[in-house]
């Protein structure tokens, strides 16, 4: 009898250990960190290059972010206003601008 070559347990993400799931998804995503600059504490998550889809406005430079450029969201972790003014008033910057900024 020949040797079968398929897998004996399903791979992917139909398989019943779904626990991998939210692992996946913050190595795709990036890793979220803050930073203090200036007195004031800031959320920063980095973008992927292949997740940039959309076209931005560096505040550092003033140039675009083209889609496909990987960068950096901020947003301010200590606002008075409350989470969801912080999150609405996020970014994005170029690396390069948020660092020397």
């Amino acid at each position: 009898m020949p040797r079968s070559n398929r897998p004996r347990r399903p791979r992917g993400r139909g398989h019943d250990d779904e626990s991998e799931a939210p692992a996946l998804d913050r190595l795709l995503g990036g890793w979220r960190r803050t930073e203090f600059r200036r007195g004031r504490e800031w959320s920063v998550q980095p973008i992927s290059a292949a997740s940039a889809q959309k076209e931005y406005l560096c505040p550092g430079c003033g140039s675009t972010i083209e889609p496909g450029t990987a960068h950096v969201v901020v947003w301010r972790a200590d606002g008075v206003l409350g989470d969801a003014a912080d999150l609405a008033a996020r970014r994005h910057w170029h690396h390069h601008c948020w660092s020397i900024a």
